[in-house]
């Protein structure tokens, strides 16, 4: 019989936007691949798929049915090792793994995407989710991190049975996101009804509370008298989508701002794009981030641990404190005014971008995957 494999997630689109690479990966190395997860979505690499009814919400009873299904399949399948993904799903996934751990010796991962307690972060947060992780940590062989503060906060409850790892995120393709030339450029531009002249930031994100879309509409003013020229592009979807549209229009942005929606060719949106930016409350890491300084772009970003990870100021990019439309604003008009500048951070950006490139991720993963399975 092969050996088995099982990664957990709330939704399938996780599985699919972040973990495909992974689990090609184990069917390469001769194992049964398995996903657990919510959402009808074909799954590539997988031999078989499990619908389990995770919750995101931390507060629900419904994630007793998901621990009950979960710590059946977990008895009947007996997998060699489970990799849990996304906080509730791996919150359930460790209980539901306590018996199997403990007798079928199998192996549990969690990787952390980003910890939901952080420096600076609300304290309600450090009292819900900082105690479930440090009881939780006990019950797991090994912790994946993605940033420096993240893996120093949780290397101190490593031990014997509990081994803690940072890898440089989950990895972002070089096949799809690189650099165009300015003839390239134009043309993609030219299809997307953007003209040459316009000078396109692009933030790439969910439409949720956490990533403050709110202030970027109410910079835009501001920006306005500085780059008459200047064009928003949000991509993305999401509960707060209708909020934010609503306040565009209300202030007759909507020559400046566009929305286009979840985009498969969000490759091409970047290429075309002079800036990429983000407002986020907190991240992980910033793999939007990430992939648009693989196509070039210099970055401006909120300062949080994620963004710390990746962007350097005045080198690739600038960090600036949460929500200070002065310094956001000022960082933007500095990088229109500068094309000279622009260009330099742009190489920059595809330096360090480099470190962040699929199989740097792929080659450390794999390395933890042979070290907790003892092969």
């Amino acid at each position: 019989m092969k050996p088995k494999i099982l990664f957990t997630a709330s939704i399938a689109k996780h599985i699919l936007r972040f973990h495909l690479p992974y689990l090609q990966w184990f069917q390469q190395q001769g194992y049964e691949t398995h996903v657990a997860c919510n959402g009808d979505e074909q799954i590539p690499f997988v031999d078989v798929k499990h619908t389990i009814p995770f919750i995101r919400s931390p507060f629900h009873l419904g994630h007793f049915v998901a621990y009950k299904e979960l710590k059946n399949l977990l008895h009947l399948e007996q997998f060699d090792m489970v990799h849990c993904h996304t906080p509730m799903a791996s919150v359930v996934t460790r209980l539901a793994a306590k018996s199997s751990r403990k007798k079928s010796s199998t192996k549990i991962i969690y990787t952390a995407h980003g910890f939901h307690f952080f420096k600076g972060g609300p304290i309600h947060s450090w009292l819900t989710y900082y105690p479930v992780e440090l009881f939780l940590a006990r019950h797991t062989d090994a912790i994946i991190t993605i940033n420096e503060e993240d893996f120093q906060l949780i290397k101190q409850k490593e031990n014997s049975t509990t081994k803690v790892f940072k890898i440089p995120g989950i990895g972002v393709s070089q096949k799809r996101f690189f650099p165009v030339n300015l003839i390239e450029k134009k043309v993609i531009r030219k299809k997307n009804n953007f003209s040459q002249d316009d000078f396109i930031l692009v933030y790439a994100a969910e439409f949720i509370t956490r990533k403050n879309h709110e202030f970027i509409v109410s910079s835009v003013a501001n920006l306005i008298n500085a780059i008459p020229s200047i064009k928003i592009l949000f991509a993305g979807r999401g509960e707060l989508l209708e909020d934010v549209k609503g306040k565009v229009s209300h202030l007759k942005l909507q020559d400046y701002i566009k929305f286009l929606g979840f985009r498969e060719d969000i490759d091409e949106v970047f290429k075309m794009s002079d800036v990429g930016i983000s407002a986020s409350k907190q991240e992980g890491l910033g793999l939007n981030l990430v992939e648009e300084m693989m196509c070039g772009l210099p970055i401006v970003a909120s300062e949080d641990r994620g963004h710390r990870e990746i962007v350097e100021n005045d080198l690739n990019g600038y960090l600036f404190p949460q929500n200070d439309v002065h310094l956001f604003v000022k960082c933007i008009q500095k990088l229109f005014e500068n094309s000279l500048l622009r260009d330099t951070m742009s190489l920059n950006a595809i330096e360090t971008a480099k470190k962040f490139e699929l199989s740097n991720s792929l080659n450390e993963m794999s390395v933890i995957y042979k070290q907790i399975l003892n092969k």
